[in-house]
């Protein structure tokens, strides 16, 4: 289960400042009165999610499973980081399993997207495309050459039966798409935007696909939600968190450094950096958020956090128990001077690794908060994704803006389609 300390960052005096706010904005979310409350699905969606609609979502996984050697994710933000970030920490990123699952539709690289396509050719392949709209470009473009691929390889009728799309209920390009042609579809929530959607059948289907037990995810979910919202400050972990975040902002610690010590926790960090990003980062407000996995980055970024210019404040998850672990072996000439460590697993090693970090990071005068896990399998990252959603909403409404909306995120996509020849542009 999760356990954050905060490494006496949050004292008595501060949460009893934060206390009454607190409470307010934390019924405002249970209640949805808050600004952007028509994106506020999520927060129960983990005890009234489709029931049906699972059960189906299971059932064509085990088809794709059995039917397929590749499926093909095709979504950008919030419609593939939630689903790669959750496969890669749990399945791991050399994972053996019989599926492989590739993604494309998130970046416009004419080198990423061709190798994509070629080793495609031949291949037994099905596709997952995500997008509300249907009409977001990159993931568009994707799906074009991806249904114009498989069609060629297997023709219209096999490919109908090897495009599953997820998008909006009722109405949309994709929606439309998907009903002419015949493809089974499933539901990407109005009421639930993207980064806030990885328990939707946004991340459900393609995690369930490899093999995840998403119900286990769910459930995990369930629990950080009745803890989350029934719990007092003084105990409360995750609204202890965004109190931490928004004391930091307020007190010249602007920028946020999430740091793991797995490199299949990466895309967490990335998940990570678009929930809070996207969420607070509007009116000239809110914390950057940044990333780092060591001890890799430990041998780049480390001498600036350790001495550099003193504007960050660092988020550590540590997973207590690894799924995998190796011992060292001896050597007999020992050359390499490890033979100290010979006998001991890599376990041990990367955990004294943190713990001298961090110690040498909060000696250096860097506040550090770390979640601690005791291991990382379905049900605790879906606790830990619900914690940070929650939190993040919390910390948004202290900063006075709506957590759901991205209206600068429109500006660059106007001036894109302007020089791309867009009508209407």
């Amino acid at each position: 289960m999760l356990d954050l300390r905060l490494n006496k960052l949050i004292t008595n005096n501060i949460i009893n400042d934060y206390e009454k706010q607190v409470q307010i904005i934390n019924r405002m979310i249970m209640e949805k009165t808050g600004a952007g409350n028509d994106f506020l699905g999520w927060v129960d969606w983990p005890v009234n999610y489709d029931k049906d609609e699972l059960k189906r979502i299971k059932e064509d996984a085990k088809y794709v499973r059995d039917n397929f050697d590749i499926l093909v994710v095709c979504g950008i933000g919030g419609s593939y980081l939630g689903a790669r970030s959750a496969l890669e920490a749990l399945n791991g990123l050399k994972s053996q399993d019989k599926l492989e699952i590739i993604f494309m539709g998130q970046t416009f690289s004419p080198n990423y997207v061709a190798q994509v396509m070629e080793y495609l050719k031949g291949k037994n392949f099905a596709i997952n495309v995500i997008s509300k709209s249907g009409t977001t470009t990159e993931t568009s473009i994707s799906f074009r050459l991806l249904k114009e691929l498989l069609e060629k390889q297997v023709g219209k009728e096999k490919a109908r039966k090897a495009i599953f799309a997820t998008t909006d209920k009722e109405k949309g390009a994709l929606k439309t798409l998907a009903t002419n042609e015949g493809y089974k579809t499933y539901v990407l929530p109005g009421n639930i935007g993207g980064r806030y959607s990885v328990f939707t059948a946004v991340g459900s289907f393609p995690l369930a696909c490899a093999g995840i037990d998403v119900e286990a995810m769910l459930n995990g979910a369930k629990q950080a939600r009745e803890e989350i919202q029934s719990q007092p400050l003084s105990i409360n972990k995750c609204y202890q968190y965004a109190v931490m975040r928004d004391y930091m902002y307020r007190h010249n610690k602007p920028v946020e450094m999430y740091v793991t010590y797995e490199p299949q926790m990466s895309q967490i960090s990335e998940w990570l950096k678009q929930l809070f990003g996207e969420s607070e980062g509007k009116e000239h407000k809110g914390l950057y958020p940044s990333s780092a996995t060591f001890s890799t980055d430990l041998h780049s970024l480390g001498q600036y956090v350790q001495d550099g210019t003193p504007l960050l404040f660092e988020t550590i998850i540590n997973v207590l128990n690894p799924k995998d672990d190796i011992v060292i072996p001896h050597d007999e000439d020992d050359l390499d001077g490890l033979n100290y460590l010979e006998g001991k697993n890599l376990a041990f090693v990367n955990q004294k690794a943190f713990e001298g970090t961090l110690q040498a990071h909060e000696d250096g005068g860097v506040p550090c908060n770390v979640i601690y896990l005791d291991k990382l399998d379905a049900y605790n990252l879906g606790f830990l994704f619900y914690f940070f959603m929650r939190a993040c909403a919390m910390s948004a409404y202290m900063l006075e803006i709506n957590p759901f909306n991205q209206p600068g995120v429109e500006v660059y996509k106007k001036n894109m389609f302007h020089l791309l020849g867009k009508k209407g542009y």
